[in-house]
């Protein structure tokens, strides 16, 4: 109980101190986390946080197949090869439109 009255304080008064800002303050914290966004060296270190997630997950890939060997059922190891064969092309839109990098 003590932790869900703590919450709706907090939730009060994130909400009284927002109507207070305005929406004025609002637009003011949307352009700065776009630029933010937009930042070159924040993009890098995305992309490099994102590559560094492919190849840990790569490399538990090779863990995993290794330990279970043939005991992955023959569908899964299809749709597995299909998703590597896709990706192994370079970046390719997905279903929305948009790259999976």
């Amino acid at each position: 109980m003590r932790y869900r009255l703590t919450f709706v304080a907090g939730v009060v008064l994130g909400y009284v101190l927002g109507t207070k800002a305005g929406r004025e303050r609002y637009e003011q914290m949307k352009k700065q986390a776009q630029q933010l966004a937009q930042n070159p060296a924040v993009r890098n270190t995305a992309e490099s946080a994102a590559q560094q997630g492919r190849e840990f997950a790569d490399k538990a890939y090779h863990a995993v197949s290794d330990k279970v060997g043939d005991r992955m059922p023959d569908s899964v190891a299809q749709r597995v090869h299909a998703l590597r064969e896709r990706t192994a092309h370079g970046p390719v839109e997905d279903d929305w439109g948009t790259s999976n990098t």
